[in-house]
Formats: structure tokens, sequence, C-alpha cells
């Protein structure tokens, strides 16, 4: 579903979908909400202090065990919101036509 004239299909979590931001470096990690997500990035509910999410990049751990994550950079911030996008392994943000295994995990979870 597209809404907000969002060029990505997002998909709107009807249950709170627990996540953590979690630094790079493995410094800081904080819990999350995740509020919809799509193929290029989403948006979470940040539980904390956000000053952490100044970093240029970091991951989003989809399981509480860490195996399934994203790497992730910063788009913006509006109070405890914050919004995302998705990250590829050579540096560029992942295009819109490939699938994503975050929202695929996410839908196979509902």
């Amino acid at each position: 579903m597209k809404f907000d004239g969002r060029k990505a299909a997002r998909v709107r979590m009807d249950h709170r979908q627990a996540v953590n931001l979690m630094g790079s470096d493995g410094t800081w990690r904080r819990s999350c909400v995740l509020l919809d997500v799509s193929q290029t990035g989403a948006k979470v509910e940040v539980e904390g202090t956000l000053d952490v999410l100044q970093a240029k990049e970091f991951f989003m751990l989809l399981s509480s065990t860490g195996l399934a994550y994203r790497r992730c950079e910063l788009v913006w911030i509006d109070g405890t919101t914050a919004g995302i996008h998705f990250v590829t392994a050579d540096g560029k943000k992942k295009p819109a036509s490939a699938p994503s295994a975050a929202t695929q995990t996410v839908a196979r979870n509902k």
C-alpha cells in the first residue's frame, strides 16, 4: 500500500513490532517500535534518547538474536519518530524495485 506520497509501497504494522537500532560499532542500542516498512526504508518510534542516531550508519535488528538485520542511515527525526533508509553492501541506498528482506521478514511474522 502506498501512502504519504512514497515511491515504494509501505506496510503499516497493525501490532507493535519490536526492533532495535544498534551502532555499527556495537557501542549503543535503542529499543524501537516499527511503525511501517518498505523495500527502501522504515519509520520507527525510538525509546530513549535520539542523540546516537546522528551516526552516519547503524543497524536495525529485526530479531532478538540479531541474526536478521538491515544496515541503515538516518533520513529524518520528528520527536521520538525517525525515518531510516536501508543501505546496500556497496554503500548505496536499496533500489525500490528489489524486494527487501526486512519487508519479507516482517510480513512472515504477521
